[in-house]
């Protein structure tokens, strides 16, 4: 098949969401394309598209995701875009993607991940065992709340939403003596002087797909498909394969707190996976290795086991 390259006549048209971290996901998509086949600026076009979840009065309410509509609410309209062809192609933040696309649209392009870890941030202290007890905690992540309940139950945690520049300016308001973000976002956005400390994975185990970007496109859309396959990061592909795969036998909404990451090591694949109840009273782990082609298959299975630890009632309160 002969390559079909964007040009500006014609350019390739690249939705996203208008914030500056998803804004950065774009231009470095933009860019990497823009280098793999020698192509000008204005042979992409940035389409911003506002979603469901950049309401400025829902982010105000600081309300669980849950209650909001889970992550579909950051998805829904630039896939309804893509789909109508609006745009050729979606960026997006991979933790944030349900586990399941809509019927047209594939999620096959990886860009090559950033540090999966959680940044702890606070204008007083720089770590999380400094806080002080009763200590306040901002974040909207039912994964966060669960986990930092489960270390230390002396904590208030408190709703926390918004996009980067929102979340610190609600700490600079002392609304929480501290709050989380991934590191991933802040070294994209040259931000990493933000973070007090990066929690290691051992200490708080990061969301599924955490630090991955991944590009949506339309599923018989095969001109696209050529060009995308250019920037494509493999080993991020099978990490991820691994954690999507655990997070969609567990629970592919945004009601369970569920942690995971999977690491290359030659050609064996590691996955460790947690879930836990949402008010960390009980956390529910596992560490396992196989090869990484056996990655999809390990994740599942982990999380069947997980779900047989866990045992009748666990969830019962989603019902």
């Amino acid at each position: 098949m002969t390559l079909t390259k964007p040009s500006p006549a014609s350019p390739l048209k690249i939705g996203t969401r208008g914030s500056p971290l998803a804004l950065a996901q774009a231009y470095e998509t933009r860019r990497r394309l823009m280098t793999a086949f020698d192509l000008p600026d204005d042979a992409f076009e940035i389409v911003i598209i506002t979603t469901s979840g950049d309401n400025a009065q829902l982010i105000a309410k600081d309300k669980p995701l849950k209650e909001l509509g889970g992550k579909g609410l950051f998805t829904k309209e630039i896939e309804e875009a893509l789909l109508a062809g609006g745009i050729d192609i979606a960026v997006h933040s991979m933790k944030d993607m349900p586990v399941a696309q809509p019927t047209g649209l594939l999620l096959d392009t990886y860009l090559p991940r950033e540090d999966t870890r959680d940044a702890f941030v606070s204008p007083s202290v720089k770590t999380l065992a400094d806080l002080p007890e009763g200590a306040v905690v901002g974040t909207s992540s039912l994964r966060r709340r669960a986990q930092l309940l489960h270390f230390r139950a002396d904590l208030k945690v408190v709703e926390f939403r918004g996009n980067v520049q929102t979340r610190l300016k609600k700490l600079g308001d002392k609304v929480a003596d501290c709050t989380f973000l991934a590191m991933a976002g802040l070294n994209r956005l040259e931000m990493s002087h933000v973070a007090s400390s990066a929690i290691a994975p051992e200490d708080m185990l990061p969301a599924v797909a955490q630090g991955a970007i991944g590009i949506e496109r339309r599923g018989d859309d095969t001109a696209t498909a050529a060009l995308l396959e250019a920037i494509h990061d493999t080993p991020t592909g099978q990490r991820l394969a691994a954690e999507r795969a655990f997070l969609a036998a567990l629970d592919g909404s945004c009601e369970t707190p569920i942690a995971g990451l999977a690491d290359l090591d030659g050609s064996t694949l590691r996955l460790r996976g947690e879930v836990l109840r949402p008010d960390g009273s009980e956390s529910i782990t596992d560490d396992r290795t196989a090869p990484i082609e056996d990655g999809a298959a390990l994740g599942e299975a982990m999380a069947q086991d997980l779900l047989a630890q866990a045992g009748e009632g666990f969830f019962s309160w989603r019902s």
